[in-house]
């Protein structure tokens, strides 16, 4: 009976303490259950300590008052002892704790979120997912203990793995070699990508039933993938002029050696002199101007960036008005390095009689004539391009070819003369230097006025190119089988013309600019694909469906390329 009162948690017995003794036993158990919950156990609910029995005194019902200031603790009991915790005694009043566990449960814990967060840094470091803990049973809410510490000892989630670094061709200004080999990877697919929807291939069956539908969404996904290949376009193209800045250096500098070597070469036989000593001089000075030309410029060509025009292309007149300018220059610190070495008057006297304008009259001619050119022709594709009589667009990136083509990139006969006579006029005016360093080169008067005429023709040429893009007539669109009938809401029309796609402008980024303005709504040109190109737009013939937004009527169809040029007006009829 004794035994069963005390299970019961009666405070009737015999014995006295055997209430005291099981009420810090089930105290006991409930803090040893929050510091260890049971795995199936509900983690946010705290073991609450067994009412009394009916009958007992008020302190037993009461629950334990934790604010207050708890009695001093008994030492523990010796293992075996009456009321010890170990498993050769029974019952006994803990040792002093705190609600989440003694302090031994506190420095395990500590341990393990120390060790959990060092595993976690480690792996972050190392770029790996650190490891997550264990997900909980099935059974247990998604709920945490009130006193539980996060998994980690910095109580933040774990670090996610550093990105993979970025290619080269990412960023602008990237290396060449990674910019160039991401363009041609791009246009690569986009190529591919154009041949599959030339084919009719990748296209979703919810678009198939509907021709204009699946035309325009075609035409959408070449937009997009198109303005990739732009981006990579301008980023090699930019890449590429920081590497022409470093070639430039490279050729003035080989170009000095090589004068070098010839000069030494041409010695052997007659000795070393002043006039050589002037021209290595001569060619050391220039070489230093260009060097330090070609840093101030080395994000636009290095020392080429005086030659290079507005478009991104390399001008034919300033080339020209190039080379002869530097010949000038040369010529003129040869003659002036060797008037500062001359040690006789009679010396002296001769080297400032080779400047006589009689020496070098026809030479002078040129050089005027060339660097007039140079600046008209700049002046005049100015001003034909703000008054819309000439279409340009800005090219990728400078090419020699640039010197012999159009924008298009098709032989042009004025460039490509041009640039023959006013090379063999420099080349003659250089020998002859070479032979009489000690004055001008006497240029001759036939071979001046062969320049005077090449350039003529080249000046000519660049006034009679280009043009505004006009608008001849527009139809409606008929295919096979159709009807005959007017032109209404949903139709397509063609629009014939000419000039529609400006030179330069055939990539796939600059056709999707091309718009036509139908009254006052304004429709982009579809991009039809075909293999290996586009068959809309096109420069002669444009098609475009009529928006339902256009009101019957008289309806004005204009133009409006990618250089932004506008087309004349036409007018059609729309009917309901």
């Amino acid at each position: 009976m004794a035994v069963d009162t005390a299970r019961d948690g009666s405070t009737s017995g015999d014995r006295p303490g055997d209430g005291a003794g099981n009420e810090h036993d089930a105290h006991g158990n409930a803090r040893r259950e929050a510091a260890h919950p049971h795995p199936g156990a509900d983690p946010a609910r705290t073991p609450q300590p067994p009412s009394p029995a009916p009958g007992g005194s008020p302190s037993d019902t009461a629950p334990p008052d934790t604010t207050a200031t708890p009695a001093p603790a008994a030492p523990p009991p010796e293992p075996g002892a009456p009321g010890s915790d170990t498993p050769d005694g029974q019952g006994g009043a803990p040792p002093r704790q705190r609600e989440d566990g003694g302090w031994a449960d506190r420095v395990a814990r500590r341990s393990r979120q120390f060790a959990a967060g060092l595993a976690a840094r480690l792996s972050g470091a190392r770029g790996t997912a650190p490891r997550t803990p264990a997900p909980p049973p099935p059974h247990a809410p998604p709920q945490a203990h009130p006193h539980a510490s996060p998994p980690y000892a910095s109580g933040q989630p774990p670090r996610e793995a550093p990105p993979e670094p970025a290619p080269p061709y990412a960023a602008p200004g990237g290396t060449g070699r990674g910019a160039r080999d991401a363009y041609r990877s791009a246009r690569a697919a986009f190529a591919r990508r154009r041949d599959e929807l030339a084919g009719g291939e990748s296209v979703p069956a919810a678009l198939s039933h509907s021709p204009s539908a699946s035309r325009q969404w075609i035409s959408d996904e070449l937009t997009a993938a198109a303005r990739e290949v732009a981006d990579r376009r301008r980023t090699e193209g930019e890449a590429w002029l920081a590497l022409l800045a470093r070639r430039t250096l490279v050729v003035v500098w080989a170009a000095v050696g090589l004068l070098l070597l010839v000069e030494l070469l041409t010695a052997l036989g007659t000795g070393w002199t002043v006039a050589r000593t002037a021209g290595l001089v001569a060619a050391l000075v220039a070489a230093g101007g260009l060097s330090t030309a070609a840093v101030l410029h080395r994000r636009r060509g290095g020392a080429l960036a005086p030659v290079i025009g507005e478009d991104n292309r390399l001008s034919t007149s300033r080339t020209v008005a190039a080379a002869w300018v530097l010949l000038a220059v040369f010529t003129v610190l040869v003659l002036a390095v060797q008037l500062a070495a001359a040690s006789s008057a009679a010396r002296r006297e001769r080297l400032l009689s080779g400047l006589d304008l009689a020496q070098g009259a026809g030479a002078l001619t040129v050089l005027a004539l060339t660097c007039a050119v140079a600046v008209v022709v700049r002046r005049a594709v100015t001003v034909r391009v703000h008054g819309r009589r000439l279409q340009k667009v800005r090219a990728d990136r400078p090419r020699a070819a640039d010197l012999l083509t159009d924008d298009e990139g098709r032989g042009a006969f004025s460039d490509v003369q041009y640039v023959l006579v006013s090379g063999v006029a420099v080349v003659f005016a250089a020998v002859r230097l070479a032979r009489q360093p000690e004055r001008l080169p006497d240029l001759p008067w036939a071979l001046a006025l062969l320049v005077v005429v090449s350039t003529v023709t080249y000046l000519a040429g660049k006034y009679a190119e280009g043009g505004r893009p006009v608008v001849l007539s527009v139809v409606r669109a008929r295919e096979v089988g159709d009807l005959h009938a007017p032109i209404r809401t949903g139709d397509d029309i063609e629009i014939r013309g000419a000039g529609f796609v400006p030179p330069g402008a055939g990539g796939a980024d600059r056709l999707a600019r091309t718009v036509v303005r139908v009254g006052t709504v304004h429709v982009h040109a579809p991009l039809i694909p075909v293999p290996g190109g586009f068959a809309n737009p096109t420069d002669g013939v444009l098609t475009v469906p009529v928006p339902v937004e256009v009101e019957p009527g008289r309806v004005e169809v204009q133009v409006v390329t990618a250089a932004g040029v506008e087309t004349n007006r036409y007018t059609i009829d729309v009917v309901d």
